[in-house]
């Protein structure tokens, strides 16, 4: 049977684990520059309803050096869910393709586009979650600790796609997971409750950054207002005032923690310079992990590894 990824809880804790080794083999075979070419001969398709410099970038560019071609399919090329039933889509695209990676608005878009399409799908983000950023993310954490355990990752900000796949992960791996928001701009509750019903990690909702932030190893942020959201950007930076990864607020931790942020920033929005350029911020560590940590769920998807 076909593999996708959709959710990070697609994967047993022992694959979370495994994938990470296989991103730290393949990160080091990349900057040998061996020649390692899994994916020689093989296509994946890219839909994006939703652009992205880094999602585009990360997997074009790891699909090509493991020997793959990577066909970009931009908003106006499929118009997913507008101009053609997804599962028209899905069927079509896989008769071509050897895999099939979508950025897309409607969760419920990804979900159909796996269920009929004969290849693995691979989620590159939707409005619901974002699995492959938060594989990236644990793995970069992994790198820089050399070990997750006695973790604590507060993460500030809106309660969006990121946070709920921190929630995700949180059923697999065990930490402590704080999200710091507005009471109005809460995750999903469901969400919440499946993690908390895992009974692996420690989740709280706080509304007191601060107090969130405190002894934590990782303060995380993301935009206020995302993608299909910038109509509300001017009621968000009124509601999340307060909210703001500064310099104060990491000092608060009350030890050296690392900040992370999934990128793009809005700087002297949700995070200040001082903070982006300060020697506790590992972004761009953690975007480049993202090519190395979408390769090694591909080669595990397509069974490559």
């Amino acid at each position: 049977m076909k593999r996708d990824f959709l959710h990070v809880t697609d994967f047993s804790a022992d694959e979370i684990q495994a994938t990470f080794a296989l991103a730290k083999e393949v990160k080091a075979r990349l900057e040998r520059r061996e020649d390692y070419k899994p994916f020689k001969d093989h296509s994946m398709a890219m839909i994006f309803a939703k652009p992205s410099a880094r999602t585009r970038i990360s997997f074009e560019t790891g699909f090509f050096r493991l020997g793959g071609h990577a066909l970009y399919l931009g908003p106006s090329d499929i118009s997913i869910g507008k101009r053609e039933a997804v599962k028209d889509i899905a069927r079509v695209v896989a008769r071509y393709n050897d895999v099939i990676m979508a950025r897309l608005f409607a969760h419920q878009h990804v979900l159909e586009l796996a269920e009929y399409a004969s290849v693995p799908v691979i989620n590159g983000l939707t409005d619901y979650n974002h699995p492959c950023q938060i594989m990236a993310d644990m793995f970069t954490i992994l790198e820089h600790r050399g070990h997750l355990n006695d973790l604590k990752v507060a993460y500030v900000g809106d309660g969006n796609n990121i946070v709920h796949s921190w929630l995700r992960l949180a059923q697999r791996l065990p930490f402590h997971f704080v999200c710091a928001c507005p009471d109005d701009y809460a995750p999903d509750a469901q969400t919440i409750a499946d993690a908390r019903q895992a009974g692996l990690s420690e989740i709280e909702i706080s509304h007191d950054p601060k107090a969130a932030v405190k002894n934590a190893d990782i303060v995380y942020t993301d935009v206020w207002a995302s993608m299909g959201q910038k109509d509300e950007a001017e009621t968000r930076k009124a509601r999340f005032q307060g909210f703001q990864v500064n310099d104060e607020l990491m000092a608060a931790t009350g030890k050296a923690s690392l900040f992370m942020h999934c990128l793009p920033a809005e700087r002297g929005v949700e995070t200040t310079d001082s903070v982006l350029e300060s020697k506790a911020s590992i972004i761009f560590d953690e975007a480049e992990n993202r090519m190395h940590a979408q390769n090694a769920i591909l080669l595990k998807i397509c069974r490559k590894a």
